[in-house]
């Protein structure tokens, strides 16, 4: 199977998680495109979706299916996301496509969150993919050299604004052995929005795709 076909098979899985008559969060990326055009088949079975981004509201609209605000929406029973790292004790890297702090919002406020990933994304230890950091833009230079304590490199993302109006930094060189310790100590750090661990509220389901088929982990 293709890394496309692997992506399609972990979101069709999900499908089972999504109650009927809910709205349910949406998370951002390409393995939750695929989610959102299997999602459409069973729109008539859902009220509808949070969305963790303006370009998934873009794809839910476009499958016909709508988008709530989690304001109203109160506590969605399963959130769908992918993930750009994970674990086996579910703890993940999330925010390659700069949408980490409205899906962690959506993570923190549903019942259950199921990461949706091909088995390319399973790591041993978090921190080879560089690590997603959501600064206001006043604070982004301060928290770089900050970040230097905890023996990262941060590079900003040119050219990038989040749909939050704030600047991405891309922490590269980082071992993450104890991931929802430095989630906490990073938090700390004024001008930080958002970083990109999930660990304080780790996936509750893993569905891994491989040539073998689905893998569940929880």
């Amino acid at each position: 199977m293709t890394s496309d076909e692997l992506k399609r098979a972990a979101a069709e899985a999900a499908l089972e998680y999504v109650p009927e008559g809910a709205v349910i969060g949406v998370g951002t990326g390409s393995t939750v495109r695929h989610f959102i055009d299997l999602l459409a088949g069973r729109r008539d079975r859902l009220r509808g979706a949070v969305s963790s981004s303006d370009q998934t509201t873009r794809l839910l609209e476009a499958a016909g299916i709508p988008v709530v605000e989690l304001n109203e929406a109160g506590t969605p029973p399963v959130y769908v996301d992918g993930a750009d790292e994970a674990t086996r004790q579910l703890h993940l890297v999330k925010g390659g496509g700069g949408a980490l702090t409205r899906e962690k919002v959506i993570a923190g406020a549903s019942e259950r969150f199921v990461c949706i990933a091909d088995e390319s994304k399973l790591v041993e230890v978090l921190g080879r993919f560089p690590l997603p950091v959501e600064v206001i833009p006043m604070a982004r230079s301060f928290v770089a050299r900050e970040l230097v304590r905890f023996g990262g490199r941060a590079t900003l993302r040119e050219g990038y604004r989040t749909d939050n109006g704030n600047a991405i930094l891309d922490v590269h060189d980082l071992e993450i052995s104890a991931p929802a310790g430095l989630e906490q100590r990073l938090n700390d750090i004024p001008g930080i929005v958002t970083v990109g661990i999930f660990a304080l509220r780790p996936a509750d389901v893993l569905l891994l795709a491989g040539q073998g088929g689905v893998q569940t982990l929880r």
